[in-house]
């Protein structure tokens, strides 16, 4: 199968605003050949995106993600490894690719899910898809009352687990970020996992995320999430080492495998999360939940937005039962929500599991998202190198 056309969509609300929500835009990958189609999804700028698959070459090295993509055979996993090889040689240059091919990664293993008849886990060598436990991923509230509330809402929908972050924890004192962390934990109870993401809040500062370090034990927080810049690698590995019972978290900052093996061999994280629309697809992510098994480090899936993501970042680690927590899209915007037909929700135990049909498992709405595309054109010496594609 040779692979015939890769289109982009650009989706977005009405109004996209400057709060900590990724799923107020998005950037659909649809890849085309043999008579079918496979759907992926961008994790980043969608625009930027969108450049560097069409962008011209600058230089031999600087090429656009789309010439190492086109016209390429697909016809079993090695033919994946190639392309993506590819990606990597001919655009090293070009700092958009990671987030662009990962799109257009997930889409290839869909398709090629689809060709074959069979989901991506089983393609990745896994022989069953294990249950994971959702997590849902929420922002604090403006107040703690407003936290404790939230808490009682994933509670009562049915969540073992909850994580907290953004919306301001850490840019102010210590006491206020101890009354949300205390309003989370009362809201859900003391048996639910609590997780605080600190959204790389403090940079390098090692001593302002320290401080938080007790409040957050006396909670029973799982982990703090990035407490600093994602390759601030010496502050992580500070941290890890004065912090007794809360583990770090991190990864999705790594737009590639060797940035998440650093985070494990030197940051010290007790958790990676690896998000496959930014480091460059499932494949890298696969090796990544490999490395972490290895170094006895438990893999998380991080992923925000809609449930074709939430399906592609559940295949790196599908097969493994030991790994079982799972970052859970919990308020979305509609547009993430309308994206697929199908949507993983919890069973009665309330866990989730990647699907078994073939692919990605779920199908996209193209009819209900045509209201949500931005029309949107390229040109480039007056040659117009993108135009918004059609659904059909």
């Amino acid at each position: 199968m040779k692979i015939e056309a890769v289109d982009f969509f650009y989706l977005a609300m009405p109004e996209v605003t400057t709060a900590a929500d990724g799923s107020q835009d998005a950037l659909l990958v649809r890849v085309r050949g043999g008579g079918l189609e496979g759907w992926g999804e961008c994790e980043a700028s969608p625009l930027t995106s969108i450049a560097a698959f069409v962008c011209p070459m600058s230089h031999g090295v600087c090429r656009p993600v789309g010439d190492s993509v086109l016209g390429q055979k697909l016809d079993d996993v090695a033919d994946i490894h190639r392309i993506a090889a590819l990606v990597e040689r001919d655009s090293m240059d070009l700092l958009q690719a990671a987030h662009t091919f990962s799109g257009v990664e997930m889409a290839l293993w869909d398709l090629l899910g689809k060709l074959k008849g069979e989901p991506v886990w089983r393609l990745l060598g896994y022989r069953s898809s294990e249950p994971k436990v959702p997590y849902a991923s929420m922002l604090f509230g403006d107040t703690p009352d407003e936290t404790r509330d939230r808490a009682r809402q994933v509670l009562e929908r049915g969540f073992q687990a909850a994580k907290f972050g953004w919306a301001g924890y850490g840019a102010g004192s210590r006491n206020t970020d101890a009354d949300h962390v205390r309003a989370a934990r009362e809201g859900l109870g003391p048996d639910a996992l609590l997780m605080v993401d600190a959204g790389q809040i403090w940079g390098n500062d090692l001593e302002a995320a320290a401080s938080r370090l007790p409040d957050l034990e006396a909670a029973g927080a799982t982990w703090l999430e990035e407490p600093f810049h994602a390759s601030a690698y010496d502050a992580y590995s500070a941290l890890s080492a004065r912090s007794s019972r809360v583990r770090l978290a991190g990864g999705e900052g790594a737009h590639n495998v060797y940035m998440a093996r650093h985070l494990i061999d030197y940051g010290g994280v007790g958790f990676v999360q690896i998000d496959c629309g930014r480091i460059g697809g499932i494949l890298p992510a696969k090796q990544v939940a490999d490395y972490a098994v290895a170094r006895d480090v438990k893999y998380v899936n991080h992923t925000f937005t809609s449930h074709l993501a939430l399906s592609a970042s559940l295949q790196p680690y599908a097969g493994l039962s030991d790994h079982r927590i799972c970052e859970y899209p919990a308020e979305p915007k509609s547009l993430a929500v309308e994206i697929t037909r199908e949507h993983l929700l919890p069973d009665a135990n309330g866990q989730i599991k990647a699907p078994d049909s073939p692919g990605l498992g779920l199908s996209v709405n193209a009819i209900g998202l045509t209201k949500y595309l931005v029309d949107t054109e390229i040109k480039v010496g007056g040659r117009t190198i993108y135009a918004t594609p059609s659904f059909t």
